[in-house]
């Protein structure tokens, strides 16, 4: 059953998403689909997962989401860094890269405590 009260994972998975896409339209109007198209996918992918886990039918299907959610977060972290290190390519902005931390260690707290409960 869903819980709707507030929830920071899924509040900031949103907002991250929000930034990742305004980021892809930067990538977009340079001419970069195929690697703006990848960064969309990771990057939005995560909130989805994690909005997904919050209707989740057992403790293990939603541990099965969050990790996704993780994988995700990890894949789009891999993607910002090469923009960063590219020189062909659009830097992100710091914010994106501490937001996408934050996301990542609330999302290992999330798994580590969910296994032992």
């Amino acid at each position: 059953m869903r819980n709707d009260k507030e929830n920071i994972i899924v509040n900031k998975t949103f907002d991250f998403a929000l930034n990742i896409i305004e980021f892809s339209e930067k990538l977009y109007k340079v001419n970069k689909f195929s690697l703006a198209n990848q960064i969309f996918k990771s990057g939005t992918s995560i909130g989805a997962n994690v909005r997904e886990a919050q209707n989740a039918e057992s403790r293990a299907d939603f541990i099965h989401k969050i990790k996704i959610a993780a994988k995700e977060a990890d894949e789009t972290e891999y993607w910002l860094s090469l923009c960063l290190q590219s020189e062909y390519l659009c830097s992100p902005d710091e914010k994106l890269f501490k937001d996408l931390r934050e996301i990542i260690l609330i999302l290992s707290k999330i798994i580590s405590t969910s296994k032992f409960k």
